[in-house]
C-alpha cells in the first residue's frame, strides 16, 4: 500500500487533470449526441455513453445528462450513472484512505 500511496503523492496533479478531462469528454458526448438528435442524425450509441462514464468520469457523464436534458429519462442511465458515480466515490475514498494512513 505504501507504493500507491507514494505514487498518489507524486501524481495526485496530474491524475486529477487526466480525471478533469474524461468528465469533459464524457460531457461532451452526451452534448454532441443531443444535437445530433435535434438535427435527425446518426447518433452515439447508448453503450459508449454508458461506457464512457466508467474511467471516473460518471460524474461529467450526469453533469453532460442534465445540462443537455438528454437521456434523463432512460431508466439506465438515471439509475446506472448515479450508481457508478457512488462507486467511483466510493473506489477513490477507499484508495485514498489507504493510501494516507500508510503514509502516517
Amino acid at each position: 500500500m505504501e507504493s500507491i500511496a507514494f505514487f498518489l503523492k507524486a501524481h495526485l496533479g496530474a491524475l486529477v487533470v487526466i480525471a478533469g478531462c474524461f468528465n469533459l469528454f464524457s460531457a461532451a458526448l452526451f452534448g454532441i449526441d443531443k444535437r445530433r438528435a435535434i438535427q435527425k442524425r446518426r447518433r452515439i450509441p447508448e453503450a459508449t455513453l454508458l461506457w464512457s462514464a466508467v474511467p471516473f468520469s460518471a460524474l461529467g457523464a450526469l453533469i453532460g445528462m442534465f445540462v443537455f436534458r438528454h437521456k434523463t429519462r432512460h431508466p439506465k442511465f438515471l439509475l446506472g450513472i448515479p450508481l457508478l458515480l457512488l462507486l467511483q466515490l466510493s473506489a477513490l475514498a477507499a484508495l485514498s484512505l489507504g493510501a494516507w494512513r500508510s503514509l502516517g
